[in-house]
């Protein structure tokens, strides 16, 4: 419930954003004011409550802070998970391969920030990382794009690099088997973040701010890197199969990597989400052949404006 108060400066009447009152000689914020009007209270004014929550896309763009917030709650964020390779296959070179999976992005869950009202914020979100399916003997995959979030009075808050994308190079047809390398883990530059301090909610109760657990991790002022992509390598003999390696998961592990291939199934890897790396494909499949590597999941950012007391 809102409501909106003026108050007399001068000649002039002007809104009125915070309102306090003398408690036993400390001035305090007040949450809500009433007014009798004939018998009957009614709300005459509303604290700042925290607002809903936005979700950006990848892209990158420009928004501001609104009146009277002073804290950016991050509920999650990642840079773009890394794409993955297909899976290869030989011509009597003694063994065949897997795609290895790509690297997740660096991750925040549950932090608040400072940040001051009006105050424009600049973002990018990254884009998963391609897919590696050109060659199957030197195929390489994009890693996926960084994450960023900065204020013009704030500064940088954070920089969540995307997972790295898998490779498999320096193979040929009759032999050598090719070299294999998982995507990279996304590492991350975050800011201090606020760890206590009490805000309204969208729902009219007052909570403190270490008791945000919403995100990803269910962890309050979480951080951290992401992790490599799996590498299962080359399966040994003409003809054996080998699956394709799982993408690195985001988060902490909360969500998984895209899932490699499956030679048996003849089918391709799965792409990740949510910064997890993308799955690679398998390599030798019945009759021969091999499956498709995946893309990236993309990055994201999760926020809400809240005024901290």
């Amino acid at each position: 419930m809102s409501s909106i108060t003026y108050v007399q400066d001068g000649s002039a009447f002007k809104e009125a954003n915070q309102i306090y009152v003398n408690v036993s000689g400390t001035f305090q914020e007040v949450d809500e004011a009433y007014a009798n009007v004939a018998g009957t209270f009614k709300l005459v004014f509303s604290a700042f409550e925290a607002t809903s929550f936005v979700t950006l896309a990848p892209g990158s763009g420009t928004f501001a802070v609104p009146a009277n917030a002073n804290a950016i709650h991050i509920q999650s964020a990642v840079g773009a998970g890394g794409g993955a390779v297909r899976g290869a296959d030989y011509d009597k070179a003694g063994g065949e391969s897997s795609g290895a999976g790509g690297g997740s992005g660096a991750y925040i869950s549950d932090k608040v920030f400072s940040v001051s009202d009006t105050e424009t914020m600049s973002y990018s979100v990254g884009s998963g990382g391609a897919a590696g399916n050109g060659s199957h003997l030197n195929a390489v995959a994009s890693g996926g794009g960084n994450t960023t979030l900065s204020g013009s009075s704030a500064g940088s808050l954070f920089t969540l690099n995307g997972g790295g994308g898998s490779r498999g190079t320096g193979g040929g047809a009759q032999g050598p088997l090719r070299t294999n390398v998982a995507g990279s883990a996304g590492t991350g530059t975050v800011a201090t973040g606020l760890t206590s301090g009490t805000f309204k909610d969208s729902d009219g109760t007052n909570k403190n701010i270490n008791t945000l657990s919403g995100g990803p991790t269910s962890s309050f002022n979480d951080h951290g890197d992401g992790v490599i992509g799996q590498n299962k390598g080359n399966c040994g003999g003409d003809n054996c199969q080998i699956n394709g390696s799982n993408g690195g998961a985001s988060y902490n592990g909360n969500i998984s990597g895209g899932a490699g291939g499956i030679t048996g199934a003849r089918t391709n890897g799965s792409p990740g989400i949510r910064g997890s790396g993308g799955g690679g494909g398998g390599g030798q499949l019945s009759g021969g052949g091999n499956t498709l590597g995946a893309a990236g999941g993309a990055g994201e950012i999760v926020y809400r404006f809240l005024k901290i007391r």
